[in-house]
């Protein structure tokens, strides 16, 4: 289990109390630690919320799915499932659960994981579903060419026009153009807006 909140990891501990299974918990705080558990101890089920001081967890599924192939991650988190359930479940999650949920629900979300590997919300099934004709719904980013991501990248990395003008070699007025159609592909007004989509898929 990981989650920065202990009161978090020990509610699950509750909850997993009344499944009747064997089974050894370890907790961690971080994604640092997150990745150190995964790595030295044989972890069946992670129960990992999406995001904690020290970054993001969707930085380090591919990296724990790397570690242990047969791995199912569980993300437990409070943000938006709307919004965030399809990147991770296409970063490679066995299933994605709000933290607004019911005992009851987080118990058979559980349960469905260990039994069945997976667990699919009514809501991420209609969003899966969804995507499969709006490529969009799981980032707004696949709507962009490679050069016009590149850029988006580099805005949300901090550098300004002249700065991508000398690192890809083209003109600056042409990086003005790019921006310009990733603001319209992306349906967004600004660079905070952009840095905050980017964090938010990427």
């Amino acid at each position: 289990m990981a989650d920065d909140h202990s009161l978090i990891r020990q509610g699950l501990v509750f909850v997993l109390e009344d499944i009747d299974m064997e089974y050894e918990v370890f907790q961690a705080s971080s994604v640092q630690q997150t990745l150190e558990f995964i790595t030295s101890h044989p972890v069946d089920i992670a129960i990992i919320d999406a995001h904690f001081p020290d970054g993001n967890s969707l930085s380090i599924i591919p990296e724990l799915k790397r570690l242990r192939p047969e791995i199912r991650i569980l993300i437990f988190t409070g943000i938006e499932e709307d919004v965030h359930a399809l990147k991770f479940i296409n970063a490679g999650v066995n299933g994605f659960l709000s933290k607004l949920n019911e005992e009851d629900e987080i118990r058979r979300a559980i349960l469905k994981i260990i039994t069945h590997g997976e667990y699919i919300s009514p809501k991420t099934q209609a969003l899966l579903m969804n995507s499969l004709h709006n490529r969009n719904l799981i980032s707004p980013f696949l709507s962009l060419t490679e050069r016009e991501f590149q850029i988006a990248e580099m805005y949300a990395e901090g550098l300004g026009n002249l700065e991508i003008a000398n690192r890809l070699d083209i003109k600056q007025n042409t990086v003005s153009t790019i921006k310009k159609r990733i603001f319209d592909k992306l349906r967004i007004n600004n660079l905070v807006e952009l840095i905050e989509l980017y964090k938010n898929h990427c």
